[in-house]
């Protein structure tokens, strides 16, 4: 393993802003940054032996400082939505910022993807990754409770990236953490269309037109959203209103890491795989890229030019008492990992 941490630039007074670099026997190269807790960069190996980074983002920090979609970051202190910006918890309804038409979205204005987090690196054994800390305080969006978070990215010799996800809290609250990496196997150069992806859920949270869960667990068989088996992205993504954008009930036990989708590039012939604890997860079609941002390597992201697999608990979850809950009471530790696996077909 090779580690190396260089100068990215500054936020505000904050000047100590670094890009990680983290490389592998293999030659796969992961780079992370402590702003926003962000992935910035992923650089594997084709079946040609042709390296291309396969996540979008953009090559200095003034850019991720200006508007975009969440490249690479980490979501907190709530991935997802929620509607209306309002949750009870313990008898009091909170308020959180209204950032997504009538809902809170990803933590709201200032979001644990627009803070300096410290960063440590360490190695051991085959393993070396990247420590972040971020103190949340109390009320901070309109959430309670001091939370300590930590957010681990380990890097192995078998092309995983291992995101695991700890927080504590002093005050009941909730908390719901994902990662938000736009991934295309094909090095970004086309659109996601011809990536071939299997989801391992037999249903979704049903959704109303503004993207909030209704509550009801509906089953994907005999729908566009069925992604049981392989298929290609494109194949149904016409017959879903503005694309992808759904919460998949992943099978098996939750709090158990098991697999919860596999995407392969038959261009390029590389693959992933995505192990999770979480009980769900979020397939995402970039349906609001536009071609206004211009990323790493001067590539024009338009719309559906890439896919997220977020793994999370459920949208809106502290208003639907049915869901897995996403309350964290002091005392007890949350916690949760992903497994991101790079291959070749």
């Amino acid at each position: 393993m090779k580690i190396t941490q260089d100068y990215f630039g500054k936020v505000g007074k904050e000047k100590g802003i670094h890009l990680i670099t983290i490389t592998n026997k293999n030659g796969t190269i992961f780079k992370f940054t402590n702003y926003g807790a962000i992935v910035t960069s992923i650089i594997t190996e084709d079946t040609k032996g042709k390296y291309d980074d396969i996540v979008l983002g953009f090559d200095n920090i003034e850019q991720y400082l200006g508007a975009h979609p969440y490249f690479g970051v980490v979501c907190g202190r709530y991935a997802n939505r929620i509607a209306k910006g309002k949750f009870n918890l313990d008898g009091k309804t909170y308020s959180l910022a209204i950032n997504n038409g009538n809902n809170s979205l990803h933590g709201g204005i200032k979001g644990f993807d627009k803070v300096v987090w410290k960063a440590e690196t360490f190695e051991y054994c085959d393993d070396a990754g990247v420590k972040l800390h971020y103190t949340s305080n109390d009320m901070e969006e309109g959430y309670p409770g001091t939370l300590e978070v930590e957010v681990e990215y380990i890097v192995n010799n078998n092309d995983e990236l291992i995101i695991k996800y700890n927080a504590r809290t002093d005050k009941p609250t909730i908390v719901n953490l994902t990662n938000h990496s736009y991934f295309n196997l094909n090095g970004c150069k086309a659109l996601n269309y011809n990536h071939e992806l299997q989801i391992m859920a037999d249903n979704v949270t049903a959704i109303n037109s503004e993207l909030i869960p209704t509550g009801k667990i509906e089953p994907v068989a005999g729908t566009p959203l069925d992604f049981r088996n392989p298929k290609k992205i494109g194949k149904d993504i016409n017959n879903v209103p503005g694309g992808y954008d759904h919460n998949y009930v992943v099978n098996g036990k939750a709090g158990d890491c098991r697999l919860a989708g596999k995407l392969a590039d038959p261009d390029s012939g590389r693959t992933m795989e995505v192990h999770t604890s979480q009980p769900g997860m979020q397939f995402y079609s970039a349906n609001f890229l536009d071609g206004s941002l211009k990323g790493k390597n001067g590539i024009v992201y338009n719309k559906h030019m890439a896919l997220c697999l977020e793994t999370q608990h459920y949208p809106d979850s502290p208003n639907h008492p049915a869901f897995p809950t996403t309350q964290l009471k002091p005392g007890d530790t949350y916690y949760e990992i992903t497994i991101y696996k790079f291959g070749k077909a």
